[in-house]
């Protein structure tokens, strides 16, 4: 008889300013720039959506996980990357960066059609603090801050900030957080619903991994039809959102991981789900 084939693992690539893993059913992305507090730069941009590609068409990636190495998880934008000199530079399109890199970035992430957890170590600030609240779970150590640093620059909260702050934490905490810039610790961003959940340091990565993984091992299809409809519902009316879920469980009710979590609870056994 001959040898049954496996399907061929797909090249990990290589890069400079993030690290990127696959294992147990989850990809861990990490910003790899410690020395700049993993603040992002054309480079990181570039090679985050690279990893992200591999995200998409890599089937035995059923969930992320994002973090950062160092002391920060992320301090926003590189400023000296888009360093201007006040009289004689010519004014950079911030437009057009958000329009090639961060707008593209977080429609992806809320998007992505399998669970994203965050584990915040340190700073977030500005895009970086942004970044995190695109993700569908947020993880953050008890020394970590949230900061909407763009006020200190003349900027506006980008990156998804204007629109997830007021949806998570109100209009008022949201003009607070955005116009005076002020740093969150992070047992108060749970306090508030900005975050899913404060640990201890030395426990992040260890809870926020275990989550990834639990969620790696779930009904994934499922688990990305619940991300699309809790997404859907700040801009739905309840008659849209009551027909969104009708079609949605219409889908969920004929995938393979249904039938297993009926037969495994008939069963009293653990199921074993496949992500179909």
């Amino acid at each position: 008889m001959p040898a049954k084939k496996t399907a061929a693992k797909p090249p990990q690539a290589s890069f400079k300013t993030i690290l990127f893993d696959v294992a147990g059913g989850v990809a861990t992305l990490t910003l790899n720039r410690p020395d700049k507090l993993n603040s992002f730069n054309t480079e990181m941009h570039g090679e985050i959506r690279a990893a992200m590609k591999q995200v998409k068409r890599d089937p035995r990636i059923r969930a992320l996980l994002i973090t950062g190495s160092g002391r920060a998880f992320c301090a926003g934008q590189d400023l000296s990357d888009r360093a201007v000199a006040p009289g004689k530079d010519k004014p950079r399109d911030l437009g057009e960066s958000l329009e090639k890199y961060y707008n593209p970035l977080i429609r992806t992430l809320r998007e992505l059609e399998m669970p994203v957890v965050c584990a915040v170590n340190g700073v977030a600030a500005g895009a970086g603090a942004n970044l995190a609240l695109a993700c569908d779970l947020v993880f953050a150590g008890r020394s970590a801050r949230f900061i909407q640093a763009f006020c200190k620059i003349g900027l506006v909260p980008d990156s998804g900030g204007s629109y997830h702050l007021p949806l998570l934490v109100g209009r008022a905490r949201a003009m607070g957080l955005a116009l005076l810039g002020d740093a969150l610790p992070a047992e108060q961003a749970e306090e508030w619903g900005l975050i899913w959940k404060c640990v201890d340091d030395d426990a992040l990565m260890r809870e926020a991994t275990a989550a990834a993984q639990a969620l790696a091992k779930g009904p994934t299809v499922g688990l990305a039809l619940i991300k699309r409809a809790i997404n859907s519902a700040a801009t739905s009316t309840l008659k849209d959102q009551l027909a969104l879920e009708q079609d949605l469980q219409r889908v969920a009710g004929y995938t393979a991981d249904y039938q297993e979590g009926v037969a495994a609870f008939l069963g009293k056994r653990a199921p074993k789900y496949k992500g179909r």
